[in-house]
């Protein structure tokens, strides 16, 4: 976790320094009279928001990764086996829970779920079957191991 705390503040520095080299460049670019844009007369700002609020985002956003990331790993008083050099690839492997290779649920639910953004797209009317679809998938995916031929 050492190793994922110290990329997101590299990659919100990174962030930091691009945002203000683009607002200087940006600042450059208007003071040369190249721009030809229209809407930009005099009194316009110089500095373009978009890009420059995207940058200073991103690298807001990367630090509060990194500072939670930090947070955990000095919570958890432990390395992690990533953390640790001599540290085998099975030592990392948790388990991940059970699948069922033979279930047909995820292929319903899936279908419901393209149907929903298909009914958003084009008609509200195929997003209410398509809802359907996805609450009885869902309910038959939950509920899967408790009837039938493989209830427990």
């Amino acid at each position: 976790m050492r190793a994922n705390v110290r990329l997101m503040f590299v990659l919100a520095s990174f962030f930091v320094v691009a945002a203000v080299a683009y607002v200087v460049w940006n600042i450059a670019y208007e003071a040369q009279g190249l721009n030809t844009d229209p809407n930009s007369g005099e009194g316009a700002s110089t500095v373009e928001w978009v890009g420059t609020t995207a940058l200073f985002l991103s690298a807001a956003f990367a630090a509060l990764i990194g500072f939670f990331l930090q947070r955990v790993h000095r919570a958890q008083s432990g390395e992690l086996p990533q953390d640790v050099e001599s540290a085998n690839v099975d030592d990392g492997d948790p388990e991940l829970g059970f699948f069922s290779p033979h279930s047909w649920w995820p292929i319903t639910l899936a279908g419901g779920g393209a149907l929903v953004f298909l009914g958003l797209a084009v008609g509200i009317w195929i997003a209410l079957f398509g809802a359907i679809l996805l609450v009885i998938a869902l309910v038959g995916w939950t509920y899967e191991y408790y009837r039938g031929w493989h209830a427990r």
